[in-house]
């Protein structure tokens, strides 16, 4: 007879634990045996390590992130905030969105295409476990140098995980970003992002209540992939050092997931779903002690029960794997034989592995024996939370001072202008953008290259009323500028989305974020990280839109060498009616082109300091939230009215990149004049809160006096037509040439 695991934890109190090379700290470990009263088994330390790791309890951001509840501003549409697996708005008609974007950074290096890809399946299943039916993605992508070496290995990889996983769940890719900077070589960032849709009155929580009711996993079978991934990248095996090491990153299998989406959304119309949590990082050890934690405080597990593809996997792999495509879910005993049925429906794996009590206990057994016996909140919520120490950065200063008014301004225009057109960051990503489908289930209204997608909500659920309503979505983020001024940085990321939505004519409604940063260790880093959310919280309550969620990667850094502090901010807006949305361009000839917005000399981390002189330094441009509010304003009551034809943000290279990026949406050229008299600063400056907008001519004094009643300056610039960009005592350059530049750059050095 085999002696239980936990007695013999009692018994044994000096026995030697690998909690170090789980990722834990000393006294973390002393903790959990303070909290036990004991030593852990090695199945409650593989709980702990990985339930304890940063990636799962934010125990170095946690401090930090409490501002967006403190900070946040009232808000009639959320309906579920931070601490569920996303967060859920109110978007009219009976309607909700629930959307969420997460990281998969690391993996994506070591194996780009499983990485990305379980990226997408991962942030799918978060949408998922709401009770929603996921409609879209995007994808926030940074890479090192786009001519290094590792880039052209880690981006074809990447892009066509996204593009594979994607496309088999039949998910339309309708946005998103790819960028390229020397400081991500070695440490990319993939962040994903999904939205859902629901009725409002059916949201799905993680949570178990009621004993006696069963605890059912339901979808792919546990295997060794992923063991520890998303949370410690764990090594060996607790027990066998003779086993080999079991790969960290996940294997994807996006046709089981697609069945697991129409089993969930079936099982939801069923109302056979008392709780339910999506299996991610830190697996059935998140699932069961999250659930157990919201619940009524205990649950039992047999992991004899879980169903493996590798059956040689001990009980701590099983807790540790992080395999895909699954799910547990909480049913009442009187509905397990209809959520059995509605699985073999599906062809869905599913199987009673526990049952909820009221104990205040998680235990699990193995074997007969009983191997884990703690309180589940001791996991799930009362991690470590740690006030990390931080400074400003050494160098901040001197890099502050060393702005770019010393940079050679070249006199030659037009040459300028097309440098900045065919670099890497602002050339097309039509590249990449074409390996996805952006128009899959047909809801798709607007896609890239617009500055935000946008989806029309009526017939995505059976049953569905028709609507006229939409979703508008954008991620943005800069992190140079963050680089500069972390604080400042983390508003403009959240300023540009918030723009790129209003500019589609919806009304900006909520955030989520991705907040990417190199070590929470290190001082200099932490305070970088401390700054930009602190900034982020301090602009969404000043915009009036909350966080609803996100995730925070660290340790994006290679040796001593950190990334830009780069937080990514995603923005849903909703529009009332989607034939009123307003096209990204110009749209049509003989229409009045105008700048909305006042512009400045603003220079630091821009695009021609970067391309033309390789240059960082100075301070990013301000961020001027009541100017991007009523720009905003301005955009979408114009779009209201039909008073807006095409329109287009005014960001990374400026004014003279809005007007070329405009022309080669349709084809269309224009004839221009600055509104501003030093030419270059007009062209490319990167003052924030600013639109370029094309009306009707009789449109035209409507528009400026909206603007008027918001404080927005409205410049009249010219009209378009013809085939080539006509900049007024400066350049002429036709519309082919100008796609031929913008077109050509990525392919050319990824083929």
């Amino acid at each position: 007879m085999t002696v239980d695991s936990v007695k013999r934890a009692a018994e044994t109190p000096d026995e030697r634990q690998p909690y170090t090379e789980l990722g834990m700290k000393d006294d973390e470990y002393q903790r959990v045996r303070e909290i036990l009263g004991r030593r852990p088994t090695s199945s409650e330390l593989a709980i702990y390590s990985v339930m304890w790791s940063e990636h799962c309890s934010y125990k170095s951001s946690k401090v930090h992130l409490r501002q967006f509840g403190t900070k946040a501003p009232k808000s009639e549409a959320l309906l579920v905030g931070m601490g569920e697996n996303a967060g859920v708005v109110d978007i009219g008609d009976g309607w909700a969105a629930t959307f969420k974007i997460e990281s998969h950074n690391h993996p994506s290096y070591v194996e780009p295409h499983q990485g990305a890809a379980t990226g997408v399946g991962g942030i799918v299943r978060d949408i998922m476990s709401m009770g929603a039916r996921p409609v879209a993605v995007m994808d926030a992508l940074r890479f090192g140098g786009a001519t290094q070496s590792d880039t052209r290995r880690v981006l074809p990889g990447v892009v066509d995980g996204i593009s594979h996983y994607g496309n088999c769940l039949g998910l339309p890719n309708i946005g998103g970003e790819v960028a390229f900077d020397p400081c991500y070589i070695g440490n990319p960032l993939v962040n994903a992002l999904c939205v859902g849709l629901l009725r409002k009155d059916q949201i799905k929580l993680a949570t178990a209540p009621g004993p006696g009711n069963k605890v059912v996993l339901f979808g792919a079978r546990t295997g060794a992939d992923g063991i520890g991934g998303a949370s410690v990248l764990a090594s060996a095996t607790f027990e066998d050092e003779s086993q080999a090491k079991r790969p960290a990153v996940q294997v994807g299998d996006p046709f089981m997931e697609k069945l697991l989406i129409e089993c969930c959304l079936e099982l939801y119309q069923a109302d056979v779903v008392v709780g339910i949590q999506d299996l991610g990082a830190a697996g059935v050890s998140c699932a069961t002690t999250e659930l157990a934690a919201k619940g009524t405080g205990g649950m039992h597990v047999d992991l004899n029960l879980v169903p493996l593809r590798d059956p040689s996997l001990r009980p701590e792999e099983i807790l540790m794997s992080e395999s895909q495509e699954r799910m547990m879910a909480v049913v009442t005993p009187g509905d397990i034989d209809a959520f059995m049925r509605i699985c073999e429906k599906w062809d869905v794996p599913a199987t009673v592995i526990g049952e909820v009590t009221d104990t205040g206990r998680l235990v699990m057994t193995w074997d007969g024996e009983t191997i884990v016996d703690i309180p589940p909140g001791t996991a799930a919520d009362d991690g470590p939370v740690y006030e990390r120490p931080f400074h400003e950065p050494a160098g901040q200063a001197a890099l502050n001072g060393d702005g770019p008014e010393r940079l050679p301004r070249s006199s030659d225009l037009r040459e300028t202008l097309l440098t900045l057109l065919g670099s890497p960051n602002l050339a097309s990503k039509e590249w990449v953008t074409s390996q996805y489908d952006r128009y899959v289930r047909g809801n798709t209204v607007l896609a890239q290259p617009a500055d935000a997608g946008m989806l029309r909500i009526s017939e995505v659920m059976p049953g569905a009323e028709e609507t006229t309503r939409g979703i508008a979505l954008s991620t943005d983020g800069n992190g140079r500028y963050a680089k500069l001024d972390p604080y400042a940085g983390a508003q403009l990321a959240l300023a540009e989305a918030y723009r790129n939505v209003a500019v589609t004519g919806a009304k900006p409604l909520a955030v989520t974020n991705c907040l990417n940063f190199g070590s929470p260790e290190d001082p200099e880093v932490m305070w970088q990280f401390a700054e930009a959310t602190r900034g982020l919280a301090d602009a969404c309550q000043i915009l009036g839109v909350p966080v609803t969620g996100g995730n925070v990667s660290f340790y994006n850094q290679t040796g001593s060498d950190a990334i830009h502090p780069t937080p990514v901010v995603g923005v849903l807006g909703v529009i009332d009616d989607v034939s009123r949305r307003v096209r990204s361009g110009f749209t049509a000839s003989g229409l009045r082109v105008a700048l909305l917005g006042e512009t400045h000399e603003e220079f630091g981390g821009s695009e021609w300091a970067h391309v033309v002189h390789g240059h960082l330094g100075g301070l990013p441009p301000r961020a001027n939230l009541d100017a991007e509010r009523g720009l905003a304003s301005v955009l979408v009551a114009a779009a209201a009215e039909g008073l807006i034809e095409g329109s287009h943000d005014l960001s990374d290279g400026g004014l003279a990149i809005a007007l070329a990026e405009s022309c080669i949406a349709q084809g269309v050229g224009a004839s221009v004049s600055l509104p501003v008299e030093d030419a270059f600063v007009a062209l490319f400056s990167e003052t924030a809160a600013r639109a370029l907008v094309c009306v009707r001519p009789e449109a035209f004094d409507a528009l400026a006096e909206l603007c008027g009643r918001h404080d927005v300056p409205c410049y009249g610039l010219g009209t378009t037509g013809g085939t080539s960009l006509v900049v007024e005592d400066a350049f002429e350059i036709p519309v082919g040439d100008l796609r031929e530049v913008h077109s050509g750059a990525l392919p050319a050095i990824f083929g």
